[in-house]
């Protein structure tokens, strides 16, 4: 079947990931610590910031038409007060060259990256941000909203619990076999570093306290505690308002980091678990949201001791993630039994070498996503992440996701077949 009319099929950056120089962000400042974390600093990143007109471009050409971007909090407000209007006019001009290219801009308030002075406040662990966060989301609409159909708040609200739950799982491990630690990584959907992290530790937090006044920021990946956790749903809550105070016709939702929870024999109760802490726990306070973004790459499997490691023999991603498209489905039919509004996949894709690889992971992704339209389920968009080769947060830019390879020695941008074979599958 071909997707129905006004059927979105796009893709996917954050700001900091694509854009360079975003220097007044947390991210920015640590990845520049003398013993930092990060494999790589991002610096210009895709220079995004000044070719997006061509990476929007190339984005139409193909067919796609809808394009799911960031809008970056440091940059608009830099110092807590003071808006940049050179920034929103930056803006609010790629948001005009989306609609001038048949686009649909999705954007999103917070993806990962906070304003350096926040954390300062105490960041993500502190009651000032909800009322910050809801600032910043007023100010945006007021000065954008006319031109947003859809606004995400907050990108993978609950990583910080994921975080939390494996940087625990990561130390046991640690401790149990160094060698076999690093396979940890591949169970959480964002580019982490935990052995480097493990021996930069106790130089981090001098560091830290240098930067940002405390030797534990609490950055919005911070290993999260559960008021955090609900500090950042409030902040969504707050922020959701806010937008709709301004212009109640713009839809807002909130994206989800989830996984293919699949429970062997004897580890029910343990795949239970993980989607509670995943999803259901969250449902109080996205109920009456316009729309979820759902945010899949693979699956996790649990059996009576737990969580287990890939199958034997298992195709693997660069970011050892399963490569296993069909969890996209699965998640979309389990998140419909509880949430009813609309559902948007703003994230999916896989990092790999082979764009042939690429290519079958979006075909059989898109045939889930088709059965799950044909069942009546209200899916209205599909975003692939990500638009092009990006800085993959700590891991650096070796992680190639995109439907667009980037010579970052001369911003060279090279379309990949798979950006043809997914714009294919857009409704004209």
């Amino acid at each position: 079947m071909a997707f129905p009319k006004g059927f979105f099929i796009g893709a996917a950056t954050a700001a900091h990931q694509v854009e360079g120089n975003n220097v007044n962000s947390d991210y920015w400042l640590q990845e520049h610590l003398p013993h930092t974390s990060f494999a790589e600093p991002s610096g210009d990143a895709c220079d995004h910031y000044h070719r997006y007109e061509e990476d929007i471009k190339l984005l139409a050409n193909a067919g796609l038409n809808a394009y799911r971007f960031s809008i970056e909090w440091a940059r608009i407000e830099p110092e807590e007060g003071r808006y940049d209007m050179a920034e929103v006019e930056h803006y609010r001009k790629v948001i005009a060259c989306c609609r001038e290219n048949g686009v649909e801009p999705i954007v999103t308030l917070h993806h990962f990256t906070s304003p350096a002075w926040l954390i300062r406040k105490g960041g993500w662990e502190a009651e000032s941000t909800v009322e910050d966060f809801a600032r910043y989301a007023r100010f945006i609409t007021e000065q954008l909203g006319s031109e947003l159909q859809y606004v995400c708040t907050i990108n993978e609200a609950n990583m910080g619990l994921q975080l939390a739950a494996i940087s625990e799982r990561f130390k046991l491990m640690a401790q149990q076999a160094a060698e076999k630690a690093k396979s940890a990584e591949g169970t959480v959907q964002v580019g982490m570093n935990f052995e480097k992290m493990m021996e930069n530790m106790k130089f981090a937090a001098m560091e830290n306290a240098q930067v940002f006044g405390t030797p534990q920021p609490q950055i919005f990946v911070s290993p999260r505690t559960s008021e955090g956790d609900r500090l950042v749903m409030r902040a969504h809550q707050a922020a959701k308002a806010a937008v709709k105070a301004v212009n109640p016709t713009i839809k807002v939702g909130i994206t989800l980091s989830l996984h293919d929870c699949q429970a062997l024999p004897g580890g029910e109760a343990f795949a239970a678990r993980e989607w509670d802490e995943e999803f259901r726990h969250y449902l109080p306070y996205i109920e009456g949201d316009d729309f979820l973004g759902v945010q899949n790459y693979t699956r996790s499997q649990y059996g009576p001791a737990g969580m287990l490691p890939c199958p034997e023999g298992a195709e693997l991603t660069q970011m050892d993630y399963e490569f296993y498209p069909e969890a996209l489905e699965h998640v979309i039919r389990r998140v419909r039994e509880d949430f009813k509004g609309d559902l948007i996949v703003t994230e999916n894709g896989i990092a790999v070498s082979d764009d042939t690889r690429r290519v079958e992971f979006i075909r059989r992704a898109l045939q889930g996503v088709e059965a799950c339209v044909k069942d009546g389920i209200p899916v209205r968009g599909y975003c692939y992440w990500s638009l092009m080769d990006n800085f993959e947060w700590q891991k650096g830019f070796g992680m190639t996701f995109g439907l667009i390879a980037v010579d970052r020695a001369t911003q060279t941008r090279t379309p990949k077949p798979s950006l043809d074979f997914l714009g294919c599958r857009a409704a004209k």
